[in-house]
């Protein structure tokens, strides 16, 4: 189905505000702080990752998200035993689950849906059964979304990290591939029933492609926005974003 005529949704992901919080102790700057002004300056949701290593995003962060924000809060998280009793307990809008190593520095690929099949369609039963909207963050692969179809997840975010990569270091052949390969692959989830979300590496020069995306709903961004807002304010780094996305949607030049 084609979605461009609907608002694409923005989540902002607030796990670096936590990083710098971390860095030096204490509790400032405070996530939560930054989860309302980024409410304020157009985020439709905030994204969250709570790792088993508490690199940033603590516990008592989630406490404070679920209790002070009035957007949905999206609760990454990996599919451990400990990650699953957290969710039961908080019952967030959105539980987006995520491949977690502990040496890596950001989630660095798609979780293997395929792999554990049995395993994952247990383990988002529960979450599902108290009302939290399941996705599954994978690689834009066909055999990994016809899995995540199969156990009755009924949203998958596209990992865009590949396409950003490539944008990035200048290997634009392999940039156009791997927009393509999103594009089918968004259109071949949005077939199979699935709602299509994307994310991971978006700036304003890699956004407006992956917006267009007609079956793509929701985009989730974080690093940029937390980098930006250094030079521009996190209100003004997220409202450009916003502006991009709109325009990218209509098909008209955006004016940010």
């Amino acid at each position: 189905m084609d979605y461009s005529d609907q608002k694409l949704r923005l989540g902002v992901n607030i796990d670096h505000i936590a990083t710098v919080r971390n860095a030096r102790g204490g509790d400032y700057p405070d996530p939560l702080r930054a989860a309302l002004l980024a409410q304020a300056a157009g985020a439709d949701g905030i994204t969250a990752h709570l790792r088993e290593d508490r690199r940033h995003i603590t516990d008592a962060d989630i406490e404070a998200l679920m209790d002070g924000l009035s957007v949905p809060l999206n609760f990454e998280m990996a599919a451990t035993d400990e990650m699953q009793a957290i969710a039961l307990r908080h019952k967030p809008h959105a539980v987006c689950l995520v491949p977690e190593k502990r040496e890596e520095r950001t989630t660095e690929g798609g979780l293997e849906v395929a792999r554990e099949e049995n395993r994952l369609a247990h383990f988002i039963a529960p979450l599902r059964d108290v009302g939290c909207r399941v996705s599954i963050f994978i690689a834009a692969d066909q055999r990994q979304i016809e899995a995540a179809h199969r156990i009755g997840a009924p949203v998958i975010e596209l990992h865009t990290g590949a396409y950003c990569d490539a944008h990035a270091e200048g290997r634009f052949d392999a940039r156009d591939a791997e927009l393509e390969r999103l594009r089918d692959m968004a259109a071949f989830a949005d077939d199979l029933g699935l709602e299509v979300h994307a994310g991971h590496g978006l700036t304003y020069e890699t956004v407006a492609p992956i917006a267009a995306l007609a079956q793509v709903r929701e985009l989730n961004i974080g690093h940029f926005l937390m980098g930006e807002a250094m030079f521009v304010g996190l209100e003004a780094s997220i409202r450009k974003m916003r502006a991009l996305m709109d325009a990218a949607r209509s098909g008209k030049p955006s004016k940010a």
